[in-house]
């Protein structure tokens, strides 16, 4: 019996608790960690029943559900959205949101982890979607917006009827976040603000290549100083809001839409669409950027462990030089483990991090920023392994490691270049002047 191969109810950690054991669908990849022999690495992983079980749950949807689907959306670069809408039937449209809003509750980062390193093992470009839907809109309403904004939007989101984004980049301001020109206007007469300029690579920017989004977290600058910078809620159909440009032929990621935004005289009532207080959102920014680089984090592993998978199965099938497979030789043997050791590495910084992460804090950004730059440039390095290993055959589409390499370079860019990850690092190091433990 699979649980998933029928209608299931909404996915909380009350519902996991309380489930008896099941067992997931077929799972034939050539190893699995998160049921390693070794206990203290398993609990690491899985720390508790709930999130065990919450990992079989979504590798059994990604694997009968997201799989199939994976290739052909990146050949067409297109979005599938029925597919997308479909996580809404097992809660993860709203992981981190509480259930009184709609959402499953899974108030914590070691699940946002598991979920994206589920996903991204099948498809990373679909669970970049989902990352700026359940991370960077979702997990960043819930933590910063009111209680009226949150049953205002929230139910829409986690029942998919709305997807969502966050506008933080612009043309000429990536890295450099407080550079942003986008501004508004405080209008006294309409008590509302006036919201004018452009945001770029905006995921989930268009979901159809023509209209916006449904819902997006903006930055904009309010006010004289650097710093001061509000978040807005913008909604897909209001006047001046409109798609600048959907960015095609990307290395990766192409089954995740990405577009620019622009805003003109977009007018937000003060009362409800604006998120916190003004001129205070650099906190609600640097907050999310922690868990948002964490889930970047995990998409690599996931992009690592299916790595190791595919080039562990064709050495496996692979005969040369008169011996029935590849293992025998002392190249592969290199490239083999090697990349299993630095996947085990980063995994294990990555549930390191996220198991000791609130999500209502501020001030974790030395690992958060350290875990992805390890996991990004890993995740690519194991990938091109893959390829080497599997020659000619893992240069073409059909066998999934080119397309992951391809995706595994965002990993180095987007969420936090790794340059601006060293700039963070040294900067949070000296700061504390203590030796490290």
């Amino acid at each position: 019996m699979t649980l998933l191969l029928r209608p299931i109810r909404k996915i909380t950690p009350s519902l996991l608790r309380n489930t008896a054991k099941f067992s997931s669908a077929a799972h034939n990849s050539s190893f699995d960690d998160s049921t390693s022999g070794d206990q203290s690495l398993t609990k690491l992983f899985n720390p508790t029943e709930e999130h065990a079980a919450l990992r079989q749950m979504v590798r059994s949807f990604a694997e009968r559900e997201v799989e199939p689907q994976a290739i052909e959306y990146n050949r067409t670069e297109t979005f599938n959205l029925p597919l997308f809408r479909q996580l809404s039937t097992l809660g993860m449209l709203g992981l981190t949101v509480p259930e009184e809003y709609g959402g499953a509750g899974f108030i914590n980062a070691t699940a946002v982890a598991i979920v994206h390193e589920e996903l991204s093992y099948r498809d990373p470009a679909f669970c970049l979607s989902y990352l700026a839907h359940s991370v960077l809109f979702c997990n960043n309403l819930a933590v910063n917006g009111s209680r009226d904004q949150l049953a205002r939007f929230m139910p829409g989101v986690c029942d998919g009827s709305k997807i969502g984004g966050m506008c933080m980049s612009e043309p000429n301001a990536g890295t450099d976040v407080l550079g942003m020109k986008s501004n508004a206007v405080y209008d006294s007469a309409r008590d509302g603000y006036v919201l004018n300029g452009a945001k770029m690579w905006i995921t989930n920017g268009t979901l159809t290549g023509k209209e916006t989004g449904d819902l997006f977290l903006v930055y904009a600058r309010t006010g004289e100083k650097r710093s001061d910078i509000t978040q807005f809620i913008v909604e897909g159909g209001m006047d001046g809001f409109s798609v600048g440009q959907k960015i095609q032929d990307k290395l990766g990621m192409r089954a995740s839409p990405t577009a620019e935004l622009v805003f003109e005289n977009v007018f937000l009532p003060a009362n409800s669409h604006v998120v916190g207080e003004v001129n205070k959102a650099t906190l609600c920014m640097m907050r999310n950027l922690e868990i948002e680089r964490v889930a970047l984090a995990a998409m690599a592993v996931g992009i690592a462990r299916r790595s190791l998978d595919e080039m562990i199965a064709y050495s496996s099938n692979r005969p040369a030089f008169g011996k029935s497979d590849l293992f025998s030789f002392g190249q592969i043997q290199k490239h083999i483990a090697e990349s299993y050791a630095e996947y085990m590495a980063g995994k294990c910084y990555l549930y390191g991090v996220s198991n000791g992460l609130d999500l209502s804090t501020y001030g974790n950004g030395l690992d958060a920023d350290g875990v992805k730059l390890y996991c990004a440039p890993m995740a690519k390095r194991v990938a091109d392994r893959a390829i080497q290993v599997m020659g000619g055959y893992g240069y073409v589409g059909e066998y999934n490691v080119e397309r992951l390499w391809r995706d595994a370079k965002l990993l180095e860019i987007g969420g936090g270049t790794n340059e601006s990850h060293h700039k963070n690092m040294v900067r949070d190091l000296a700061r504390s002047g203590n030796k490290l433990e």
